[in-house]
C-alpha cells in the first residue's frame, strides 16, 4: 500500500460502482406505462371553485360540486352531516331580505298590512 487512505478509497469506488448499477436499471420517467406509474404522474387539478357555495368542490369533468350539488336547482343536503347543514343554514349568509322584514316586522309596518289585507 502506497497511501494510507488506499482500502477507504477503495470501499467508496466499490459503494459508487454499486449505486451507478442499482438506479440505472430503473425505467425511464418520459416513457408512460400502462400501470402505476401513469397512475403517479397525475398532477392536474380535479376539483375548482363553485360559483354557489365558493368551496373549491366543484368536479371539473362531471359538471358538478360535491358540496352543494350545484348546478341542480336544490342544495345537496344529507341529515347525516349535521355539522354542515348548520354551517350553510339561515342566518351564516348576509339576510338581505330578512333583515328587512325583521325590520319592517318590529315597526310595525307588516301588521299594518297584514290587516289591511285581513279586512278586503
Amino acid at each position: 500500500m502506497c497511501c494510507p487512505l488506499e482500502p477507504f478509497l477503495f470501499t467508496l469506488s466499490s459503494q459508487i460502482k454499486h449505486f451507478k448499477l442499482k438506479f440505472t436499471n430503473v425505467k425511464n420517467e418520459g416513457s408512460m406505462s400502462k400501470g402505476t406509474a401513469s397512475f403517479g404522474k397525475r398532477h392536474t387539478r380535479i376539483h375548482g371553485s363553485c360559483r354557489r357555495c365558493g368551496k373549491h368542490s366543484f368536479h371539473l369533468q362531471k359538471h358538478e360540486c360535491a358540496s352543494c350539488g350545484y348546478p341542480s336547482a336544490k342544495m345537496r343536503r344529507y341529515n347525516w352531516s349535521y355539522k354542515s347543514l348548520r354551517r350553510r343554514t339561515q342566518g351564516t349568509g348576509r339576510m338581505a331580505h330578512l333583515r328587512k322584514v325583521e325590520r319592517a316586522f318590529r315597526s310595525g309596518t307588516l301588521k299594518a298590512n297584514a290587516r289591511k289585507y285581513l279586512a278586503k
